[in-house]
Parts: structure tokens; sequence; C-alpha cells
């Protein structure tokens, strides 16, 4: 295969190192990142429409081969096609203005709520995917780019975003309408800003609501002029290219951002009449679109408020309720309107729970309660939101936790009153949930560690109704895989780390093996799940069968049991405190009658790549370690990321002091591969820069490579590829 042919002029001692553990693989990185290998695992896209219809694509097949499908489960559970895929890919060859033939049918970014429209995103134009018509419609021609695309809530408009303005699409008659009129290169109208985009609606440009009657927007206008300015520097072109991006660092000012609400028949404008505040964390109509709610917090994010909006006047605020923390508020999405009451997520006992309060902000009672968390079980880790369905007629709600164990995520129901709780998922593991509107049904997508996802359809009673995807046991036959076995690590005042451990088939405890420690960190991160790990599976076993031991485990703030864990991290993340956890535990292994003591490295990306150079400069544990994209100075990180737990710099210079692995890099240990992107607009490459320049100034040796112009991600096939080959010649090498 060609990554192992790559190494056939490595010196002869290393195979000789390696030669039992050495086998003929059934796949190689190629075929990793390879559409074939990202089918292995893979199940639907679905999305549930109105009239309880589910639309489906199968990304079990070849790209060519797939197409939209269509169930009703009121009426029959077979699946047939929406579309014709001919009629449709020409369709689309003819909206693009493209003459190849390679066009095929992609999952929209959204369906209108009748289904009968889907939004598409070609070359930075919108495109509608008119499902009725069997055809595309090219809706945007311009050079700018558009984006934030979404429907009404009617399904008759398309709202976007373009040159930092809103603009309003009529479907039936195609015309647009610009809404806004202030957008600038600093000035957003209906787009976030990077901080935003990231560490508040975690990933997604949630710049605007509409109205659930579709005559009005509520809007963020969002100032950067003040915000820091990042640079990079394309070097490809003869003349290179410098780009900006406004990025709040630690310590400095962050976007300023304000509410407005505009009526979409009128044109009229109001600007919502908010108390002081830092971060404007969350928008929501409130029944009836009368009123709606909004979430503010303060610049050390131990303080949040919800409030109540009149839409008339956009004042008449009112002040629902606080929620404070010792350490800091977790923002939630778990916030829903009920006729008399709303239903609120809070961790103010030191769990993740649900609340019920009336309007006016009264407790009437807590759901749910005890020494376990709701967790959501998809999505990215800092974003909460764990209800999927609520039943106010019979009075239930039905939400995702971690009650059975940390590595698992399972569906419960309880009373809303709170006094009945029961489990409606079915075996060990994580389960996905996604309920049908009227919620009468909904989608589990299951795996545990050995098994890839599973989809079944239920009733809202938890009883299977249909299999769509079922077990696939011969997947695991036909690539001859390993998968994790799930255990405990204990620190030295007995808390119970959770852990995972990949081993060979033909493993032998009374072998010694070496030892790969793959880590994030990180409050509320976990990496040990009772789920399916898919690519990165794959990549393990091509450790394995090269003789390493694969090994994971979350320190106590890391686990996501408890806001109480959570709190440790307090003024010193990616510090001493998380460190001594996992010293704790790489010690525990080494003590390990099938473990090499002289032989363990460690490796991570972003807050992974961070706690590697915790690990390799701090402590002398591992004799190899490979650091992806790492944060090495929180003074480089964002405002609403590094100062939720380190606080401003300027009142927590200690910590920051404490936590700077650009003052520890005089003490590197072992043979270490720094990884980053030159445009990784996330974890700036300042960051390696910088540490790198110490590591210079002592005469340290080390690896280095840099990925011209790629992102946090490294996410291109082309660049994953190559660095992955290079982790496997850098193991091999040193470890």
């Amino acid at each position: 295969m060609r990554a192992l042919l790559k190494y056939t002029l490595l010196p002869l001692f290393l195979f000789q190192a390696c030669s039992n553990e050495i086998k003929e693989e059934k796949f190689d990185i190629d075929w990793i990142y390879s559409d074939e290998g990202r089918m292995v695992g893979a199940s639907y896209n679905t999305a549930w429409i109105n009239d309880n219809t589910l639309y489906l694509m199968d990304m079990r097949k070849p790209k060519e081969e797939r197409t939209l499908l269509k169930m009703n489960p009121n009426s029959s559970m077979k699946m047939v096609p929406v579309v014709n895929s001919e009629k449709i890919s020409k369709s689309i060859l003819s909206a693009v203005g493209r003459t190849d033939t390679s066009m095929y049918i992609e999952w929209p970014s959204s369906f209108s709520s009748t289904g009968n429209h889907g939004i598409y995103f070609f070359e930075e134009d919108i495109y509608i995917l008119d499902v009725p018509n069997e055809s595309y419609r090219r809706i945007t021609n311009t050079k700018s780019e558009e984006k934030a695309a979404r429907f009404s809530p009617d399904g008759k408009k398309i709202s976007f975003v373009r040159e930092n303005d809103i603009y309003i699409y009529d479907i039936r008659t195609q015309k647009e309408k610009r809404i806004t009129f202030s957008g600038s290169e600093t000035n957003l109208n209906g787009t976030v800003s990077w901080v935003y985009w990231e560490e508040i609606f975690g990933r997604k440009d949630l710049g605007y609501w509409w109205s659930d009657d579709s005559k009005a927007i509520a809007f963020l206008n969002t100032d950067e002029s003040e915000v820091t300015k990042m640079h990079y520097v394309h070097w490809k072109p003869a003349e290179s290219e410098l780009i900006t991006q406004r990025y709040p660092k630690a310590g400095t000012k962050n976007p300023v951002v304000k509410l407005g609400i505009i009526e979409l028949t009128s044109s009229k404008l109001k600007w919502v009449d908010l108390d002081p505040f830092e971060y404007l964390c969350r928008v929501k109509w409130l029944p009836g679109n009368k009123r709606l709610s909004v979430q503010t917090m303060n610049r050390a994010q131990d303080k949040l408020d919800l409030f109540f909006v009149d839409r008339a006047t956009g004042k008449n605020v009112k002040k629902i309720l606080t929620e404070t923390d010792s350490g800091w508020v977790n923002i939630t999405d778990d916030l829903y309107f009920l006729d008399k009451s709303f239903i609120w997520q809070s961790e103010r006992n030191g769990y993740a729970h649900l609340y019920q309060f009336s309007y006016e902000g009264k407790l009437i009672n807590q759901i749910t309660d005890g020494n376990w968390a709701l967790r959501s079980s998809g999505g990215t880790f800092w974003m909460r939101q764990s209800v999927v369905n609520i039943d106010e007629k019979n009075k239930q709600i039905y939400y995702t936790a971690m009650k059975e164990s940390s590595v698992e995520r399972h569906l419960y129901r309880s009373s809303l009153d709170g006094k009945t709780m029961e489990k409606l998922s079915g075996p060990a593991g994580v389960h996905k949930i996604y309920f049908n509107e009227g919620g009468s049904y909904y989608l589990d997508v299951f795996s545990d560690r050995t098994s890839p996802p599973t989809l079944t359809l239920h009733n809202k009673d938890g009883k299977a109704a249909h299999t769509l995807i079922g077990d696939r046991p011969e997947i695991l036959a036909e690539y001859d895989l390993q998968t994790p076995e799930l255990f405990t690590i204990p620190t030295r005042d007995n808390f119970m780390m959770p852990a995972q451990i990949l081993k060979p088939k033909d493993f032998n405890p009374s072998k010694k093996y070496p030892v790969i420690f793959h880590v994030y960190g990180g409050p509320s991160a976990p990496t040990v799940f009772d789920r399916w790990q898919g690519q990165s599976l794959f990549f393990d076993n091509m450790l394995l069968n090269k003789g390493y031991l694969i090994v994971k485990f979350d320190h106590r703030a890391s686990t996501a049991i408890s806001k109480k864990l959570e709190n440790h991290v307090l003024k010193a993340m990616s510090g001493p405190i998380e460190r001594e956890d996992l010293v704790d535990g790489i010690k525990w292994l080494k003590a390990q009658s099938y473990t090499d003591p002289s032989r363990f490295g460690v490796w991570g990306w972003s807050g992974g790549g961070s706690f590697t150079l915790n690990m390799m400069t701090n402590t002398k544990e591992f004799q190899a370690g490979v650091s992806v994209a790492p944060v090495t100075d929180w003074h480089y990180y964002d405002t609403k990321w590094a100062e939720f737990g380190m606080k401003r710099p300027v009142d927590n210079p200690e910590g920051y002091e404490s936590t700077s692995f650009v003052k520890t890099a005089k003490n590197l240990h072992g043979s270490l591969l720094l990884v980053h992107g030159t445009y990784d607009d996330n974890v700036h490459p300042q960051n390696s820069w910088h540490f790198i320049d110490e590591l210079v100034k002592e005469n340290i040796q080390f690896e280095m490579m840099f990925y011209p112009m790629r992102k946090h991600g490294i996410a291109d096939d082309e660049a994953r590829i190559h660095l992955y080959t290079k982790m496997l010649s850098f193991w091999e090498l040193n470890l």
C-alpha cells in the first residue's frame, strides 16, 4: 500500500523493532480521505418537514448515486425518490453554467418549511432547488459574496447578507429587496464577527432572526472598528497578498453590538434599549411575535441576564432572570416558551438541569435533578442544548443527558413538574435524537465504540417503528478493525478519569508496548465516548499495526460531568491543575506490565496541541510529541474564550504567566513535531512563531511543518494526507 511503501528506506533497526507488529493493511491514509473511506460508517442526511415528511439522502452511496428521498411514517415506511436525479443534475449544470457532466445532487444547507425548496451555494452565489418542478434556479449573480441565507418561516422568502447588509428575496416574484443600508467593512448587519461566529454561536452565522409570522426580522449590528487587526500573507502570487482579520485578543476591545428590529412591510427600524453589556448571546422570539427574548453577558462572563423586549417599540425591556457563577456562566440554547411558562437550563446547583419559570421570572419548579448533567449528543462541545421535544399537552419534556455515564448520551422523558423520569433509548452508547415537529416520531442515530451508526425511527414512547440502517458488523470484519476498550484511571485523590485504550488483536499482556496518548483537554471537552470514532479509528488502527497502543483519557474538568469540575481550571486553563491529572494518568499507565515507560508519545490538535506542549515542557514523561495548531500563550487567543476561564490579563497576570508555554519552551523534553497552518484564523500562527523563537534562542532542535494558506483544521484532503503521513513517519523515527 502507498502509505507503507513510503518507508522502505528507513533504517533496518526500525523494522526490527516493529517487525512483529507490522501487518498487511486493508487501507492507507489516501483511502481514509477518499470518498470510499468517508462512506464507511456513514448514515443518512435527514430533515423533518412540517407535514411529518422525512427527507433523506443516503450518504453510504457514491456521490453520483445519491438522490433525495422521502418517507411519511404516518402512511408508509417506504422511501421514495423526491426528484428525478438525472433531470436535476442537468438543471444544476445549466444553472451553474457548466458543460461537464460531473455534477450531482448535494444535500442543501436548509429546506423551506414546506419542503418545496432547498438552498444551495455555488461559488458564493445562492441557488434554490425547486422540488415540485425538479429544477435549480440561480437567485443571485453578483461579484460580491452572499452568505447567511435562510428561508422565512412561511417558506415564501429567502433572506441573506451581501456586503454586510440584509436582503430579502421573494421566491414567487423573483425580486430582492435590501432592508439595511449601513453595511461596511467594519459595520456588519445580520452577519457576525469572528469571535461571535466561533465562540458564541458555535461556528454558525446567526446574525438575524425571523419572527414566526414572517413579518419582521431582529438582527445584530456589529461595529468592529476598534477590534484588533490580524494579518496574513498569501505568498504564492508573484505579488504577495495581505489578508486582514478583525480578532479581539485577550484584554483588548470587543466588537460593539446592538440589536435592531425591522418591520418588513413598513421598513420601520427600532433599536432595542438594553442595559450595558459586553456580549449579546442569544435572541429568540416569544409566541405571538409581540416580544422577543435577549440574553446578554458581562465581560467577566460570570453574569448572564435574560430580558423580554417589546417588538413595537424596542423598549419596555424587562429583566426576567439572572444567572451567576463563581467561575463563568455557560451559554445555553435550552430556552423554550410554553403557554404560561418557559423552560430554562441552568447550572446553578453545579449540574446542568432544567427549570420551569413563569413569564415574570418566578421559579415554578425544577424539572430534572441529581448528580448528573444534561448534555447534547452532537454539535460543537461548547454549545449547550439538550431538549429535543416538549409535549405541552401531556406535560412532558424530552432531553438527552449523561445520567448513565459520562461517556454515554441517552434520551429521557420527564414530566414538567419533575415528579417522573424515564429512559427511552436502548443500548449503552451515544444516541443522537431528532424529533419531528409534531413530536410523534423521532430518529435515533446510535453508535457505540464497537459499531458504526445505526439509524432507527421511533414513536415518541421509544418504541422502534422502522430501521433505516441496521447493524453493520461486516465493516469491522472487512477492514479487520480493532475498537477501543473503556476503563478508568485513578488520580492521586481517587478521581476516576474516563479512559480508553486500543490494543492489537494479538495483544500480549507480558509484552512491553510503546504508547501514544491522544489528548485534547479544555473545560467540558471530553475525548472518551462510547461511540463510533470514524476516520480517526482507521488512523489509530494503522498505528496499532505498527506496534503502538493508543490511549485517551480526560482530566476532571474536561469530562463535562459537572460545572463544579469545570471550575477547577478557573484562572489557570491548560495549566498546572489539569496537568496534574494527566501526569497521574500517564504514571498509572507506565506502571502497567504491558507498557514500555521509555517509549511514551503525546499528540493533540488545537487545545490538544497546547496540552502536548504543556506536557513536553513541564514534565519529562514523554519521549516524543506532535503539537498541531497550539495556543502557546493565552494573550494570543480571543477575548470570549480566553477570558471566561482566565479572566482579563490585567486581572490575572499570574495565571497568564503560569500557563504560557512560551515561558517554558526552554525546558522542552523529547522530540517535537510542531504543525500549523499559515492562515489559521482561530489559533493564529504567532502562537507557534513565538514558541519557535524561544526554542531557537536555546538552540533546541525540533521538527516543524507549516501548511501554506491552511486554516485551523488544515482541512483539505491533500494537506490531511500529507500531515498524517508525516505523523506516521515521525512516530516510527522517534518512538
